[in-house]
């Protein structure tokens, strides 16, 4: 679904959630026994899906005696499955605001250092991260811009970015945040190459103020 990303963050986690293991349908081989609560799925479709998000990094698998029994005749670890490290974000629309929090306090504490205005670094920080994001990028123009979360669609000889990651911030801080937009957007053309297409600044209704124009 356009919009909707689903984000890992951070690497570490304090307090692991306890695993949980998987059993199959209680009853006997004709189905459950009346008045026990029906299980979700067979054992076998359940392990399925749960090592699917394994394989997605939203699980760990880990094998446990949970008897205490160790040696011959202790029988096999049984499979269990907890949430796997770090955190997992959801947004819709997409929103990337842990970006230009790192953005903005990058550029607010080089600025004290240096002396320079904030957002003169805020607008060079927002351009190198733009030019690094396209030099790193495998994709098209349209598919970095997604991958960023401005929901690029052609309109005319123009590409609309429907959506701003920084919604938000854009609301209450609107020239900072729309030419910090401008500086990303900007360099990640340059990183691109895409020499073709130039961005400026034309805020409109329910879209991102930065528009992509063919360059003259």
């Amino acid at each position: 679904m356009a919009g909707t990303r689903l984000r890992r963050r951070g690497a570490g986690r304090a307090d692991p959630a306890p695993p949980v293991r998987v059993r199959g349908q209680a009853g006997r081989a004709g189905g459950p026994r009346r008045g026990r609560r029906r299980r979700a799925g067979p054992r076998n479709t359940v392990s399925f899906h749960l090592d699917k998000l394994v394989a997605e990094g939203l699980l760990e698998a880990v094998y446990q005696r949970r008897t205490g029994r160790t040696g011959p005749g202790a029988g096999r670890p049984a499979k269990l499955y907890r949430r796997a490290p770090g955190q997992i974000a959801v947004s819709l629309p997409d929103r990337r605001y842990e970006t230009a929090a790192h953005l903005l306090a990058d550029a607010l504490q080089e600025a004290h250092a240096s002396g320079e205005p904030p957002r003169t670094v805020l607008d060079r920080r927002a351009r190198e991260l733009g030019r690094e994001l396209g030099r790193n990028a495998r994709t098209g123009l349209m598919e970095a811009l997604e991958a960023l979360g401005f929901e690029p669609r052609a309109a005319g000889d123009t590409i609309a970015l429907v959506n701003c990651p920084f919604h938000n911030l854009a609301q209450r801080h609107t020239e900072l945040v729309c030419g910090m937009n401008l500086c990303l957007v900007s360099g990640l053309l340059e990183g691109l190459a895409a020499t073709d297409v130039t961005a400026r600044l034309e805020p409109a209704p329910e879209h991102c103020c930065v528009r992509l124009h063919p360059a003259r």
